[in-house]
């Protein structure tokens, strides 16, 4: 990953993290029982378009959707379709905006009306791990002190860290390198430095960390059905600390 050249890079990327945020922001408030996948990513396009920007994630080796939106036991890349969302249910919406060459990616996973204990847990938790895991995204630390203390929070609640999907550098793509797992022995991978840019993204099960893809090629689902939650945030290393550019 290149290190942003300028202040206005910064700017450029602040802004479309600004746009998926609010994108983010009015799903969140649409999301409701009834609806269909599919309908969170028409709405989803929808909004994209209206703020000037493209979605990333649209065509994207191939992938058919706006959004990733994976319900329950699909921890990502859930392909928008005629699934429909029920009370009770736990909805993991992931999103990426190109804005003018700078990209951004963010997710959230939202409980559907009335939702059981171990499932809001479970939400609270991830939440809480990315949070833990952005606070070691500071100059001079290493990529896996990110991954350590995600791991050692999640664990401490009884929950298992997904291995097979890791977080990774972004900006002016939206993959680029260093891959950012979120687990490990800290004091690992390269030197953080300000100017690195990070997607953070913990994705995290209910019960076993393993996982199966779906016959579709894309969606992956949990090996022994359990639900799974998964927040994402970009974030800028800077000399003044970790940088959310997809704050709500």
């Amino acid at each position: 990953m290149i290190p942003l050249k300028s202040p206005k890079d910064l700017e450029m990327l602040k802004r479309s993290g600004a746009i998926l945020a609010a994108v983010m922001q009015k799903l969140q408030v649409a999301l409701c029982a009834g609806m269909t996948t599919l309908d969170i990513d028409l709405l989803s396009a929808e909004l994209i378009r209206k703020a000037k920007a493209q979605a990333a994630f649209k065509g994207y080796k191939g992938f058919p959707g706006t959004a990733c939106v994976s319900v329950n036991e699909e921890i990502v890349h859930g392909i928008p379709g005629s699934r429909v969302i029920l009370e009770g249910d736990i909805v993991s919406l992931d999103l990426g905006v190109n804005y003018e060459g700078f990209f951004s990616d963010m997710a959230v996973t939202l409980p559907v009306g009335k939702v059981d204990s171990a499932k809001l847990k479970l939400i609270d938790v991830t939440r809480q791990s990315l949070a833990i895991g952005i606070k070691q995204a500071q100059a001079g630390n290493y990529l896996t002190d990110i991954s350590h203390s995600i791991q050692s929070f999640v664990e401490a609640q009884g929950f298992s860290v997904v291995r097979q999907f890791v977080g990774h550098g972004i900006g002016a793509s939206l993959h680029e390198e260093p891959e950012i797992p979120n687990f490990g022995s800290p004091g690992l991978g390269p030197l953080l430095k300000s100017g690195m840019v990070l997607a953070i993204e913990p994705m995290i099960n209910l019960g076993s960390w393993e996982c199966r893809i779906m016959e579709n090629g894309w969606t992956a689902v949990t090996a022994d059905g359990a639900p799974s939650a998964h927040f994402e945030h970009t974030v800028a290393v800077t000399d003044k600390g970790p940088v959310i550019l997809t704050k709500l």
